[in-house]
């Protein structure tokens, strides 16, 4: 049996931890994965040990070397296709299940609508990394970018979360424009987290019935 690929998109301080969470102890309990399937949690970028040295020079370069932007879309885009082949799709060719924290959505909102690169590049881009691996579903966690911005005000910051407020909005705009275009499915994520966890829990549940129901059909 094929494998799910679950994955969770939003601006920086949306939930998105909270949800995967969650989701690591409900999905193995709830009945929807195969008995021999094994769910792993990941993340874009640092999912590998390649992508983890990656992360470090994207959210933390040394001293003030800070990639230039093209730079930072060349290093997402190399820790994704890295991402793919080594996590990815083996897991899902064995019939796993995978929850990533992230994927090529959130390039195209931080880098395209963030950064202002084009966009058909990012999605030649996207098209290359992903190797024909794509989403079976994609959780859009939609909070307010002021909400998100106080909800991290007491953390430290890296790179990307210092960027700024118009930063963050624009990325916030395009994150709500790929939803639409991609038809994501958009979680209201402002909410209490419970209610938010029941929401995705049901979406979950409705992908699974209705992939059966195309099974058999």
């Amino acid at each position: 049996m094929k494998g799910r690929l679950i994955v969770l998109e939003g601006i920086d301080g949306c939930g998105k931890t909270t949800q995967i969470n969650h989701l690591s102890q409900w999905l193995p309990k709830s009945g929807l994965m195969n008995s021999t399937a094994k769910l792993h949690i990941t993340r874009e970028p640092g999912g590998t040990l390649l992508g983890k040295v990656l992360r470090e020079l994207l959210l933390n370069p040394p001293g003030e070397q800070s990639p230039e932007p093209l730079t930072e879309l060349f290093l997402y885009a190399a820790d994704r296709a890295q991402h793919i082949s080594q996590i990815v799709q083996p897991a899902i060719n064995k019939g796993d299940w995978v929850i990533s924290d992230r994927m090529s959505g959130s390039t195209l909102a931080y880098q395209g609508y963030g950064r202002g690169l084009n966009i058909k590049m990012i999605n030649k881009l996207e098209e290359i990394a992903l190797q024909g691996i794509s989403p079976d579903i994609t959780l859009w966690l939609d909070v307010p970018y002021e909400d998100t911005i106080l909800r991290r005000n007491e953390k430290p910051k890296d790179r990307i979360e210092a960027e700024g407020y118009l930063f963050l909005q624009k990325v916030a705009l395009g994150f709500a424009k790929i939803a639409s275009e991609r038809k994501w499915v958009r979680i209201q994520g402002n909410l209490n987290t419970t209610l938010v966890s029941k929401e995705i829990e049901r979406e979950i549940k409705k992908l699974i019935k209705q992939s059966n129901l195309n099974h058999i059909s």
